[in-house]
């Protein structure tokens, strides 16, 4: 075959079937979708799928997915559509995880420092889907009157559940907890 092709030929022919190899291998990851960014990498701190180390914020009802403050700050009283849901996960620093793909005991540290310094936080699912957490209490929250971050912080790296108000919006999955007031 090489006689005939020629030499040149030969190896732009083998160069062009391992790029279309290389992306026909990627269309088929994205397609399937990732899950857990390195999985193997660095375990959990604490707590396990099957039995989180703890509960973060009050349960959310149908009736009643959103705090008063959130309704009244919403545009004519209509917040976007809520529903409440308990997510099992590990909290994660969504800085590095969506960047580098850190997560677990062995970026703990880092990922204190990081949502100590206002970097978002996040809870990552078994199935590999991630959610921003955010203090859902609007008015408090705009005025530094929660906790919640204190405490994620505290959790950082654990698998724990989280209740709250899950709301979707253009493919980014947002859960708002309640139950982290300043007392005053």
């Amino acid at each position: 075959m090489i006689r005939r092709l020629g030499s040149q030929r030969f190896h732009r022919v083998v160069k062009a079937l391992v790029v279309v190899t290389f992306l026909v291998g990627v269309s088929v990851a994205a397609v399937k979708g990732t899950g857990i960014l390195f999985p193997d990498w660095s375990g959990p701190t604490a707590g396990n799928y099957d039995k989180p180390s703890s509960d973060m914020g009050k349960k959310a009802t149908a009736r009643r997915p959103w705090s008063i403050t959130t309704m009244a700050s919403s545009i004519d009283g209509k917040p976007i559509a809520g529903k409440p849901v308990s997510v099992v996960g590990e909290i994660i620093d969504l800085s590095c995880y969506l960047q580098v793909g850190k997560h677990g005991d062995k970026h703990r540290g880092c990922g204190q420092k990081c949502a100590a310094n206002g970097q978002p936080i996040g809870l990552l699912a078994k199935d590999g889907t991630v959610y921003m957490l955010i203090d859902e209490e609007h008015n408090q929250r705009r005025d530094g009157l929660t906790e919640f971050r204190k405490q994620a912080i505290e959790y950082m790296a654990h698998i724990v559940r989280v209740n709250g108000t899950l709301t979707q919006v253009e493919g980014q999955n947002a859960l708002f907890v309640q139950g982290y007031l300043k007392k005053q």
